[in-house]
This record gives structure tokens, sequence and C-alpha cells, in this order.
């Protein structure tokens, strides 16, 4: 037996130990919820960074096991035991650094007196634009229900609220206020998935060498703001469906429906009300592991896949960059491909469902 299978062998045995004693003490639901931490601190004892066993819950371009940075754009969160992304050190568009929280602090229910939080809420969100709350104190929202027209409920249950304000329901991200979201508690998107099959000249499928499986393309843009590429998607507004909103974001980012002469305008709103109206494929709903996400505010999404069999719907549109996106691209769903936040989690749900290429 060589090193490297002796430690591996080691590290089987201490895991399933330290496990057992961990459920024996505790119980099943503080396995599920603690069993990151206990897992990275295992590891940490027999000397061994604490990345190696982990691809249950963070992946990078979902196949190596190995945890990258909290801020690559590479992972991707699988569980939501812990978030990874938004506990960025630097939050974006800014030079605050949040207080470091490690895996085992995450968690509310995790006695941490010491934690000390920075505050701080974006310039741009304090100048009161039309779609940010006011400073708690300045109104009283009415947290985890329909606020008038703004919808404050979670699309993971009910939330805390503490000092007057919603807790994070994935835990502390070293970092209160609001940041750059609007709103204090949820914010609602909503990510159109536009896909189609990849065809050769003649018009047939292609075949992905290696899985023989037939390859999906889908509608991807470049984010101005970080430079990502990631699925067109954006903001529910206050009393919009989100069938109305994935069918604008589509339009708005990937198709430039907004500087469209009339003529244009009203064929592009054609195929996309044709492909729209079909049956489109929840793939997710809930928490997004987002680098904007604080302690009061964080981002929820609804991702549902629309998908043109035939290629003679949206494919047929010329792609053209608008609204907050950079570029604009066709582009094959494939393992490698590194986007932003958790989109590839979204895109491998998609091409599972679908039997193609991943």
């Amino acid at each position: 037996m060589n090193c490297v299978t002796e430690k591996a062998g080691l590290i089987s045995h201490f895991l399933v130990t330290a496990a057992l004693g961990f459920i024996y003490r505790f119980g099943m639901k503080a396995v599920s919820r603690n069993w990151v931490a206990s897992v990275h601190i295992a590891l940490s004892l027999i000397g061994l960074p604490y990345a190696a066993g982990t691809s249950g819950v963070c992946r990078k371009n979902a196949i190596s096991p190995i945890i990258p940075s909290l801020c690559s754009s590479t992972s991707v969160c699988m569980s939501p035991a812990t978030h990874i992304k938004a506990r960025c050190p630097v939050y974006p568009g800014s030079d605050t650094r949040r207080f470091p929280v490690p895996d085992d602090k995450v968690d509310w229910d995790t006695d941490w007196p010491q934690y000390s939080p920075v505050n701080y809420t974006a310039p741009t969100v304090l100048k009161k634009p039309v779609w940010a709350d006011p400073e708690i104190g300045a109104f009283s929202p009415q947290f985890n229900a329909l606020d008038g027209s703004v919808d404050r409920k979670s699309h993971e249950g009910p939330y805390r609220i503490q000092n007057g304000k919603p807790l994070n329901l994935h835990g502390r991200t070293g970092l209160e206020g609001r940041g750059l979201l609007g709103r204090w508690g949820p914010n609602h998107a909503a990510d159109p998935i536009v896909t189609r099959w990849k065809r050769d000249s003649t018009g047939q499928r292609v075949h992905h060498t290696k899985s023989q499986l037939p390859v999906l393309q889908f509608v991807s843009i470049k984010r101005l703001d970080c430079g990502e590429w990631a699925i067109p998607g954006g903001m529910v507004d206050p009393g919009e469906r989100i069938s109305q909103t994935l069918q604008r974001e589509f339009s708005e980012e990937a198709l430039n429906s907004l500087k469209a002469s009339p003529s244009e305008r009203e064929e592009i709103q054609k195929r996309i009300s044709e492909l729209f109206n079909s049956a489109g494929l929840q793939m997710y709903k809930g928490y997004v592991d987002d680098p904007r996400n604080t302690d009061n505010a964080w981002m929820e999404t609804v991702a549902v896949n629309f998908h043109d069999e035939s290629g003679n719907s949206v494919s047929e549109l010329p792609l053209q960059a608008g609204d907050d996106a950079g570029q604009v691209s066709w582009i094959d769903i494939d393992s490698s491909l590194a986007l932003y936040a958790n989109h590839l989690h979204f895109l491998e749900t998609v091409a599972k469902e679908r039997k193609a290429h991943w």
C-alpha cells in the first residue's frame, strides 16, 4: 500500500467515524445542516486542505472536486446547506471587505458572539431609485407576505426577522445592509434558459465525440457589471408575473428589442411569444448564491427552459446584445463552462432533462 492509498483509507475511516459520532450526539437534523463544516474540521485535523472530498457541495467547472476561491466564477453551489459566493471577501462594485465567515459559522443557529458584520448599502441604492426600498425605520414593510405589489415572500419559506430586518435564509455573509440590492429580504429574478440543438450544415443534430449525446446550445450574455457569461435574466417588477419577466428580459438582453424598429419589434415579439407560450420546463426555483447577497438582502430566482426543438423559431432571429449585456451568443452546453452565480447548475439540469451532452 503506497502512502496515498494509506492516507485515503485513513481519511475514509476518520470521516465515517466522525460522522457516526456526530449523528449519535446531535441527530440527523443537525447532520443535514452542518455536515459540510464537520467534514472540513475532520480533514483539517489530519493535515489535509478541506477542499478535498467535498465535491457534493461545490464543484469547479462541475468536474474537479477542489473548491475554488470564494469569488471564483467557476464555482457551482449544489447544496442549500451553505453559500460560497455570498461570502466573497470584497463586495462587488466596492472596496468594502466582508467580515470573514468560516463554513462552520454560516448557520445563524451557531452561537458566535464575536460576529461583527460590516454595514454597507451602495450609494446607488441610498439615492432612493424607484426599484429600491427606503431604509428600515423610514417605512414598515410586511415581510414574508405580499406587501402591496412587492412580493416579500421567499421561494424557500418563511425567513426570520431580527431587529426589524430580515435574516438571510442561508446564513451569515459577513455584511449587513443591502449592498447593491434594492429590496430588504428576497430580491426576485427570473432567468429564461433558451435552448436549441446544435446542427451541422445539413441540418442534422451534432453529437459529442465522447458522450455520443446530442449537443444543446443556449443563449448566453456577457454581463457588463462583472464580465462573466450568464443566462439572460433580470428582476421581477412589482406586480409582474414571472412569465412576463422571462419574456421581457430575454427580448431586452438577447435581442435588443428596446432599440429595434417597429417592424423588427413586431417580428421579435411574434417569435418570442410563440416560444414562450409553449410549455417551458422549470429548472430551478429558490435562493441564488450571488456575490451581491448580504445578511439582510439576497437573490432568488425562477429558471425556466424554453426549447426551440425544430430550430425555426427564436433560432432564426439575429442575436443582439442590449440592456445590461455586453455580448450575446449561442454557446454549446458543456460542464467545462464558467458562468455567473450558480447558472452552470441550471444548465446541468437542462442537459440531463433533455438527455443531451453534459
